[in-house]
């Protein structure tokens, strides 16, 4: 039997409730400095996320919520711009502490490093922001804990596409059946096992919906001593908070 030798996480709504309280918010506040009087309320930017990476979330706005919109010059240059901007105040808002890590993360990255095995990120968010995430929570030394950061347009093609995580494996030296990956989203899930890695999801109030078909199971949250998680769908867990242990037994199914 192959054995778990890596484990993978997803960004934004896996490590963090990042999307509602921080992307949001940093991009109402990069459209408000370009004067644009665009407002992406949690309910629009629910529909929104149906698209990854930022820069194509508002070319998706533009083409399907505001196609009135006329850009003068190049379009691509002016989603490029507006999106530098609205990674500067994410940025910002990860330095002030405005977001945490989910429950049970910091606790499992500890025993996953305690154990030996091996972490790595994949992710659609650009590299600043995965830099101030982990920097900002774990803390700057937290960035050596992960043998590859794969994440923004380090690949062409973003989820669901399986790229990023084929980039990953690749970079970590190590089959996609010695793996295991940490999602949140369909599209996540859709891309994770396009590479063929085995993932367990902790969906949040964006995904609760989502179709997480191929999952080996899906929970609410990692979970604390006592903070208990609850399994959703498939594969249970031996306690009341996800352990290596639950890890490499979930990875044997």
């Amino acid at each position: 039997m192959t054995q778990l030798k890596a484990v993978i996480f997803d960004v934004d709504g896996t490590l963090a409730e990042t999307e509602r309280d921080g992307h949001r918010v940093a991009f109402n506040l990069a459209f408000s400095d370009a004067g644009l009087d665009w407002n992406w309320d949690e309910e629009l930017y629910g529909k929104l996320l149906a698209v990854t990476g930022g820069k194509e979330r508002i070319r998706y706005f533009l083409s399907e919520f505001n196609q009135g919109f006329q850009c003068d010059g190049d379009l691509g240059q002016f989603i490029a711009s507006l999106h530098a901007e609205k990674t500067k105040h994410y940025v910002t808002l990860l330095e002030s502490n405005a977001i945490a890590l989910r429950p049970g993360v910091v606790r499992l990255i500890n025993e996953i490093r305690e154990r030996g095995l091996r972490l790595a990120i994949a992710t659609t968010t650009t590299p600043a922001n995965v830099t101030a995430l982990v920097t900002n929570t774990l803390g700057a030394e937290a960035l050596n804990w992960f043998d590859c950061i794969a994440a923004g347009d380090i690949v062409p093609a973003k989820k669901p596409a399986p790229d990023i995580f084929d980039y990953c494996l690749e970079q970590i030296g190590f089959n996609a059946d010695e793996c295991l990956v940490f999602e949140d989203s369909a599209n996540g899930v859709l891309s994770s096992c396009g590479a063929n890695i085995p993932t367990v999801v902790t969906l949040n109030n964006y995904t609760k919906d989502d179709d997480f078909s191929g999952a080996v199971t899906v929970l609410d949250h990692l979970g604390e001593a006592d903070l208990a998680c609850t399994v959703i769908s498939g594969k249970k867990i031996s306690g009341s908070f996800v352990t290596v242990d639950d890890l490499k037994q979930l990875h044997a199914q």
